[in-house]
């Protein structure tokens, strides 16, 4: 009988990695959350590095044969192509990690996030090509937006099943602390070489700098995240199809409700997120660029200041629970939309004013904003449920809200920004609404 041989797979080799930690007596929530923060803070990483040159960078460099305003708005236009190609990567990921297990799918995942991004530390600037430079930042940016979808690993759902019951609120805020710690590695570099270097020697090379590092951060990422997959009580949640990866299809037609108000909940959140990072710091470099530098400083003190928020918002959410919480920070939000246009127009005390009280106010909100609904998907579900739920809000709230942001402060003035964000808070409000309803129909059946 001629021998057969039989290819191994991720699922094979994650085995296999589980029997080399069999002597690990559990993986403890807090050592889940480690690999969740890395994990998070490395994506944002990526995530805000693009961001911040979208601003200080791209229009200069690849659409120079536009006005200032014009090419910051056509850079934005390419930023928004990343979150167009989250739901399409979930799709693609997804098959991937059905037929080869969730090893090999991180791994592609995050070695192409952080390719992407490294790549466009070496991209030539549109005097040197035309618009092929164009063309090449845009695929990049599409890769970014695929990888970023294959990067779910479900280790937040890992998290919140290994949380104590009256401690929910506190461990689905922890895998949010990796924006702000994202963002501040981010705006950070590039404020260093901001401060260090010349215009000129910033623009012909100084930015690169900070797509370099993005991928050693996330080789660094991928050890953490996979450590943790390997472990026994993830295996265990797998092999219970409790995270397991489900077909979009079937996940639309059973669960395609959930999706829809997943998608629209956190829409405040989502649109807050860039109104406080991209959009102002777009706004004083178009306005006062002497200003950028003062001003990523200052959004890096606001960070700091998310952090906390965030951590706050998980002891509050144990209290009301979560839904409340997320409906209360959209009333907050709503409030902010007000006030946010005056600080905007108020002079240097009024921005940093805008940036504090903008970062306080969204870490309360997006603290909660991964779990509040998604929690609603039954088991079989839950783990694709969650990740396309992440796309699809993204998209809707984040994708185009500095395009947008820019665009109606740029042709009807700042208090169209408020109106922008206060709709936000508004379908945020409805989609929570909605979603009460819907609970409380379940426990009368």
């Amino acid at each position: 009988m001629a021998q057969q041989f039989v290819i191994p797979t991720s699922s094979g080799l994650e085995r296999d990695a589980r029997r080399l930690h069999a002597d690990h007596k559990g993986v403890r929530p807090g050592e889940i959350a480690i690999g969740v923060v890395i994990g998070r803070t490395s994506e944002f990483f990526d995530f805000f590095v693009y961001a911040i040159a979208s601003v200080l960078v791209f229009p200069q460099l690849f659409f120079p044969f536009v006005d200032r305003l014009t090419g910051v708005l056509l850079s934005f236009g390419v930023f928004a192509l990343a979150f167009i190609a989250r739901p399409i990567g979930s799709a693609i990921f997804g098959m991937i990690d059905r037929r080869h297990g969730r090893g090999v799918k991180l791994t592609i995942a995050l070695f192409l996030l952080g390719g992407s991004t490294a790549a466009i530390s070496f991209l030539p600037g549109y005097a040197a090509v035309g618009p092929l430079a164009i063309w090449a930042l845009a695929a990049c940016r599409v890769g970014q937006g695929l990888a970023l979808a294959g990067a779910w690993d479900g280790l937040a759902s890992l998290l919140a099943l290994n949380a104590p019951e009256n401690k929910r609120g506190w461990y689905a805020m922890i895998p949010q602390l990796g924006a702000p710690f994202g963002f501040m590695l981010a705006s950070g570099l590039f404020a260093y070489f901001v401060a260090s270097l010349g215009a000129k020697d910033f623009l012909d090379w100084g930015w690169r700098y900070p797509f370099f590092a993005a991928f050693a951060i996330n080789v660094v990422a991928l050890f953490a995240r996979l450590r943790i997959v390997a472990t026994d009580e993830f295996g265990a949640l797998f092999e219970r199809r409790e995270l397991r990866p489900a077909r979009l299809t079937n996940l639309i037609r059973h669960e395609g409700g959930n999706v829809i108000i997943g998608a629209f909940a956190p829409l405040a959140t989502f649109a807050m997120f860039h109104l406080v990072t991209v959009f102002p710091l777009s706004w004083v470099t178009l306005h006062q660029p002497d200003e950028a530098l003062t001003f990523l400083r200052i959004e890096l003190v606001g960070a700091l200041v998310g952090v906390v928020s965030i951590m706050i918002s998980g002891w509050i959410a144990d209290r009301i629970n979560r839904q409340n919480q997320l409906a209360l920070s959209a009333i907050l939000i709503g409030g902010f939309s007000l006030l946010a246009p005056r600080l905007m127009d108020a002079g240097s005390g009024g921005r940093t004013a805008y940036v504090l009280i903008g970062f306080a106010i969204l870490g309360l909100s997006f603290g909660q904003a991964a779990g509040a609904v998604s929690s609603r998907f039954s088991k079989r579900f839950r783990y694709s449920g969650a990740a396309l739920t992440s796309d699809l809000s993204w998209l809707i709230g984040a994708g185009f809200a500095p395009l947008a942001a820019l665009s109606l402060a740029s042709f009807w003035g700042l208090p169209a920004v408020g109106l922008y964000l206060a709709s936000g808070a508004v379908a945020t409000l409805v989609a929570l609404t909605i979603d009460r309803q819907k609970r409380l129909r379940a426990q009368k059946i």
